[in-house]
C-alpha cells in the first residue's frame, strides 16, 4: 500500500506525476480541502475503485464506501474525497482496486 503524494494544480498548471495502482490498495492525504482521485484505466476491462467510508453512521442513516467504475481504456477523475467520511485516525482515505494492471493514479487537489 502507498501513499500517493498530494499534488496541487494551480493557475500556472499542473504536469501531474501517475503512480502504478498498487494492488494492495494506496492512500491519499486528505490535510487539505478539494481533494479528487485521478485514476486512468488503460487496461481491457472495467476497474472498480472503492473508497473506504470511516465514518458510516450520520444522523442515523447508515453510508456506504464510494464506489465508482472506470471503464476500460478511460479515465475518471473522483472526488471532492471529503475528510469527514473517508479520512482514517492518519487523515488519509483508504483506495481499493478490483484490479491494477494498466492502471495510474494520481492525488490531486485544487
Amino acid at each position: 500500500m502507498a501513499v500517493l503524494s498530494l499534488q496541487a494544480i494551480t493557475a500556472a498548471g499542473l504536469a501531474a506525476n501517475y503512480a502504478t495502482a498498487s494492488a494492495g490498495g494506496d492512500k491519499i492525504p486528505l490535510s487539505a480541502a478539494n481533494v479528487f482521485l485521478h485514476v486512468k484505466n488503460g487496461g481491457a476491462s472495467p476497474v472498480t475503485v472503492t473508497i473506504t467510508t470511516q465514518t458510516n453512521q450520520v444522523k442515523g442513516l447508515t453510508l456506504p464506501d464510494r464506489i465508482v467504475t472506470v471503464a476500460n481504456a478511460t479515465d475518471k477523475f473522483i472526488g471532492p474525497i471529503d475528510a469527514s467520511l473517508h479520512a482514517d485516525i492518519s487523515q488519509q482515505a483508504s483506495i481499493s482496486y478490483s484490479a491494477t494492471t494498466s492502471v495510474t493514479v494520481a492525488a490531486l487537489r485544487i
